[in-house]
């Protein structure tokens, strides 16, 4: 049997025991049809034939052709699906694309908002009550750049007014305190008077509830971000994450201190944030080199 028959036995096999969906066998087939041409030239036609040296070539090949390190990735895990398929199936003894190491992709940073975009966004109405807590929440992600799963589990006695910040509880339970400021104060005493309201004497803990009077969920503030997103023409998606990227981004650009935004966000290591942030090497080296006395030049 050809590695072209063996091909489409494989994609018989994902529709009727995977259950996959036409558009991802479609997606299969298209990562390593053209493979199959260029190794049926090379006399390759053997599943037998097919070893760690043969998927190194293709690979070498996917690099000439141009193609980046998220579609190399993709088509080495559909030549690894295919070749354990073969393994299975007793026509390879081994899994030679389980051998080749993958190319690193590089993370997708979530792009910010601009200082204007984040002001016309949060310029909410001030007479509906919905507005008035969708506009605490995301003065207050934006404000202290915490987490969708930090915002919704706030409690109202994690707030200090006085001192103007946030009692959070981050990933492992570790808690951490962020400043906040006059804004998402002002939005926020708002809320809770409309708070107030919405609970009379029912006694609930969290600091932000949804209509049925209960704690509100990721989900919801996903939606609600959602739709004022689009209220406000902001372009693309809006999410929390969005605002904790704009968060650190502007505290960076302003500040230049990386420390400080690290314990701010409640990275454990410092290059989280710098990936976060997108600092490059360049800007690290010209604070190294204007702070640090021994590299100061003369």
């Amino acid at each position: 049997m050809t590695l072209l028959e063996w091909q489409d036995k494989w994609l018989q096999q994902l529709r009727g025991e995977r259950g996959l969906a036409e558009l991802t066998l479609k997606n299969y087939q298209r990562l390593i049809a053209a493979d199959l041409q260029e190794l049926e030239q090379q006399k390759i036609t053997d599943a037998k034939q097919l070893r760690v040296p043969v998927i190194e070539r293709l690979l070498v090949g996917w690099r000439r052709s141009g193609l980046g390190e998220r579609s190399i990735a993709l088509k080495l895990s559909a030549w690894r699906t295919f070749c354990q398929f073969l393994v299975e199936s007793d026509a390879l003894d081994d899994n030679p694309a389980s051998s080749v190491s993958a190319p690193k992709v590089p993370k997708r940073l979530p792009k910010n908002l601009d200082v204007d975009s984040i002001s016309h966004l949060l310029d909410l109405p001030a007479d509906d009550e919905i507005a008035i807590r969708d506009a605490a929440m995301m003065e207050l992600l934006y404000a202290s750049g915490i987490r969708l799963a930090e915002l919704v589990s706030l409690n109202r006695d994690d707030i200090d007014h006085r001192m103007m910040q946030l009692r959070v509880t981050g990933k492992g339970s570790k808690t951490r305190i962020v400043p906040f400021g006059r804004c998402a104060e002002k939005a926020l005493k708002q809320w809770l008077k409309v708070r107030q309201v919405w609970l009379a004497d029912k006694p609930e803990l969290a600091l932000f509830v949804s209509k049925r009077l209960q704690r509100i969920s990721p989900r919801t503030v996903q939606q609600r971000l959602n739709y004022w997103g689009k209220q406000q023409g902001i372009v693309g998606d809006l999410h929390p994450h969005k605002l904790r990227h704009s968060f650190a981004s502007h505290m960076l650009e302003a500040s230049g201190d990386l420390r400080a935004v690290q314990e701010m966000l409640g990275h454990a290591n410092l290059s989280t944030t710098q990936v976060y942030t997108h600092l490059d090497f360049q800007r690290l080296a010209s604070v190294y080199d204007s702070a640090h006395p021994r590299a100061r030049k003369k």
